[in-house]
């Protein structure tokens, strides 16, 4: 509200004194005037621009008290009310969005990101959150899905068919941004319905249908299709439901409880056999079916993401009672319901695969029957055994499937096709012996449990094993004659393999986490600097330690020494990496070191625990930092009040291959709690980055136009939620033309902090012509001078990344470019200066 008062100006000699009376005398003047006009909105508008940072730092430091306190109605309120207040405040609307991420609320928060970037194109803090929270709301694959022509154009032509044959009245389950529902509109259908669970796509689905001018015919329903009720959401019964609610697995996004839901509460009934009347009076569904196949594979990428390979890392033997399993394997004996298969684009995996079976079929399922499709989940597993035409290692089964639309149009997901699907894999895991040859049959349990085809007790059965299991069952019958109890007894005690006394330990990894224990330079190479370290460390702590011992020998007055071993002080070493890390213990080796993990899990203490044990370390040798710490956010502090550390291990890159967030703030701690000469490990990170020309990565990035839609306007509007940077690729098998040689992009010097810059220019000269459309990029990890560990080679448990153009470039061979790198925290932003 306006105020006739003349602004006042401040004058140099302005003092605090006499700025609190003005304050104090404008408020007064504001409130008498609200309280004159009733109006109780906003106090003193014409000083709000002066009170702004202040406000700021006084509603932030507030927000973190209340959220302390977990009083999260009373911080919204506050957030709401500042909002009001400012409300096209980049700074605040980020920091609500913060908050509302931390509490799980992506949707919302992703508003509160989105408005502070157009608010403030240049804020980079708000820029790195909408882009992280993008990924979450709309998936990568929407984008790769969209350019996919041929599933377009197939799934239009099945929904087009339909129409025509008088299903007139549609449903789209899990609608996405609606292209389904436009199909049939486009095909002439008379009513019909979409409806979506995520909240961010459904607005997208509402902008996207009133850009093609169909949302008088399209009616988009906020829910989910397990929600929707006769007459409240919809009028009547429908003839045709269409969804792509299908997953890598198949029956992974609850595609068989919905459809069973569908035509319980929602669809006309199916025609039956021979029936030739109107399809307007009957259901069905596109897709009306599918077959699932599968093939057993060696492939060594798989293998070292699924499966401990080694025994022996660094000299630290990995014990038998310890065992390492991915969450693919373990859902199969867990109650929580959990994706028991990765996935992987098989065309696209770095190393290739090697089909040892023919491709067969696991099972077929009709989405247009009721009774087949009920009886899926309550099916007793179906026993297959696949005979092995190729010798090799069996690491995995991979899945596909074929959807058929109907009975003229199918898709299929084979790794053979040029498709926009990955598979599903299997991994394989406790087998006693995984190299398999022809006469062998691998046999395995299948089923659909749980919303997910479940591929269980995979074996493998041989000449030997039939063999064996003939012995095996003579044995036991002649155990069985001996007739004495005690013998009989003796007998099966004598069968036992393991102490029944041994403590076993199933320790769950994530499969970066078990290609990180596979990777073996890594572990070699720290053990070699730590070593380096601490070498050079011990002539100065001896020296200290005994001229400490002679002094309280000489006040003592007694004559006697322990050895040097006894009397020297440990070295400390830190490992906050992050997840489960071997490196504690591999420092434990090294001489009269106290190491202490990081590790949060009580499975991973309990696993290095007993790998610490079989590596004969004294007790209480390994130490578990967050045990010592009252404040986890706290992690980096002395290892004693009187003491520091030797070695402090970071995690600076992650697995998808960004730089960590916070990093250089905790090197920057991290350097204050180490000893003289002590080192943070890496010493510093070089970032190198290669130009290329990639048609996948822009198709993986953002909708390319409106041919690809088959004329349908939904670029825009999807595109909204690109992010200029690709993770988790794998640049060795990526689709790609090279168009430069690799050039340096950015130093991180954890140690010597004044050797960094957040801005520079690189020149790139190009040794190839073409379309630069994306940078990848990855890094040289310098444990030393000599140490060095690369984020893009092949044992390396780290993806890379990829900065992706906005509009690509045409260069010419010879030219030269300007890369514009500027790094901000923990956000590296790559330009191309033209």
């Amino acid at each position: 509200m306006s105020n006739s008062r003349p602004r006042s100006r401040r004058t140099p000699g302005w003092r605090w004194a006499a700025g609190r009376d003005e304050l104090v005398s404008a408020v007064l003047q504001s409130a008498e005037h609200c309280l004159g006009v009733q109006d109780f909105g906003t106090l003193a508008p014409e000083l709000k621009h002066d009170v702004k940072e202040t406000f700021q730092y006084t509603l932030f430091r507030w927000a973190e008290e209340l959220d302390a306190l977990s009083r999260i109605q009373d911080l919204l309120g506050c957030y709401e009310q500042a909002l009001e207040l400012f409300p096209d405040d980049e700074v605040i609307c980020n920091s609500m969005g913060e908050h509302l991420f931390r509490m799980g609320f992506r949707d919302e928060a992703a508003g509160y990101f989105h408005k502070a970037v157009k608010l403030n194109p240049d804020f980079s803090d708000a820029k790195e959150n909408f882009y992280r929270v993008a990924n979450w709301l709309v998936e990568r694959w929407h984008f790769i899905m969209l350019n996919d022509t041929k599933r377009n154009t197939i799934y239009n032509a099945a929904i087009q068919k339909a129409v025509c044959l008088g299903s007139k009245s549609v449903l789209d389950i899990g609608a996405g941004t609606g292209i389904l529902s436009m199909f049939a509109k486009k095909a002439g259908a008379h009513s019909v319905y979409a409806c979506e669970l995520s909240k961010t796509m459904y607005e997208l689905a509402c902008d996207v249908v009133a850009a093609n001018k169909m949302e008088a015919g399209i009616k988009l329903l906020h829910t989910k299709s397990l929600d929707i009720e006769i007459p409240k959401h919809i009028p009547e019964r429908v003839s045709l439901v269409v969804t792509e609610t299908v997953d890598a697995g198949l029956f992974g996004e609850g595609i068989v409880e919905s459809l069973i839901h569908a035509w319980e509460h929602l669809l006309l009934q199916p025609k039956t056999k021979g029936e030739s009347a109107n399809c307007e009076k009957y259901g069905k569904v596109i897709p009306a079916s599918a077959v699932i196949f599968g093939m057993a594979v060696e492939c060594a990428e798989i293998r070292r993401h699924h499966r401990v390979g080694i025994k022996d890392i660094a000299g630290i033997h990995l014990p038998t009672n310890v065992k390492f399993q991915s969450p693919a394997y373990s859902s199969v004996d867990t109650e929580e319901t959990i994706e028991p298969y990765t996935t992987e684009k098989m065309s696209r995996v770095p190393g290739g695969y090697l089909a040892l079976t023919e491709c067969f079929e696991i099972m077929t399922v009709d989405f247009n029957n009721l009774q087949e499709l009920k009886s899926l989940a309550t099916k007793k597993p179906d026993k297959i055994g696949i005979p092995v035409i190729k010798e090799g290692i069996l690491d995995a089964i991979m899945v596909w499937f074929v959807l058929q639309l109907d009975d003229e149009h199918s898709l299929s997901t084979s790794p053979s096709e040029e498709t926009c699907w990955e598979q599903a894999v299997y991994p394989v895991q406790d087998l006693a012996d995984y190299w398999i040859k022809p006469g062998d049959h691998v046999m395995m349990e299948v089923s659909c449990q749980d919303c997910y085809l479940r591929i269980q007790s995979i074996s493998v059965l041989g000449l030997e094993c039939e063999m064996d299991v003939a012995k095996s069952f003579t044995q036991n019958k002649d155990l069985l004659s001996l007739g004495n109890e005690a013998e009989l007894c003796s007998a099966l005690a004598n069968l036992q393999t393991s102490k029944p006394d041994a403590v076993e330990q199933t320790c769950i990894l994530e499969s970066t986490e078990i290609a990180l224990l596979n990777n073996i330079p890594y572990h070699e190479g720290f053990k070699m600097a730590m070593s380096k370290v601490l070498s050079s460390l011990t002539p100065e702590k001896l020296y200290q330690t005994m001229d400490t011992h002679c002094q309280n020998e000489m006040s003592s007055g007694t004559g006697q020494s322990n050895t040097v071993q006894n009397i020297l002080e440990p070295f400390y070493v830190l490992d906050v990496s992050e997840g489960f890390s071997i490196l504690p213990i591999i420092a434990g080796t090294l001489g009269q070191v106290k190491p202490y993990s990081s590790v949060e899990k009580d499975q991973h203490r309990i696993a290095l625990d007993l790998i610490s044990e079989a590596n004969h370390f004294p007790k209480e040798t390994l130490e578990f930092w967050l045990r010592h710490v009252e404040d986890e956010s706290a992690m980096l502090q002395r290892p004693k009040s009187d003491k520091l550390w030797s070695i402090i291990i970071l995690d600076v890159i992650e697995p998808s291959g960004l730089i960590q967030q916070e990093i250089m703030e905790k090197a920057a701690i991290s350097r204050c709690l180490l000893q003289s000469g002590g080192k943070i490990f890496p010493q510093y990170v070089l970032m190198f980055g290669l130009l290329v020309e990639s048609q996948t990565l822009l198709e993986e990035n953002a909708v390319q136009g409106t041919e690809r839609t088959l004329g349908l306007n939904i670029a825009p509007f999807i595109n909204q939620f690109q992010v200029p940077i690709r993770v988790f690729l794998d640049l060795s098998s990526l689709p790609c033309i090279p168009l430069s040689k690799p050039v340096e992009l950015l130093r991180l010097d954890l140690m010597t902090p004044y050797l960094n810059t957040s801005n520079r220019e690189v020149k790139v000269y190009i040794c190839k012509s073409g379309r630069l459309t994306a940078i990848p990029f990855w890094y040289h990890m310098y444990l030393d001078e000599e140490i060095r560990l690369d984020t893009s080679s092949e044992a390396s448990h780290w993806k890379q990344a990829a900065v992706v153009l906005d509009n690509p470039i045409q260069v010419e061979m010879g030219e030269e470019l300007v890369l514009s790198i500027q790094h901000h925290k923990s956000n590296v932003s790559i330009t191309v200066k033209q």
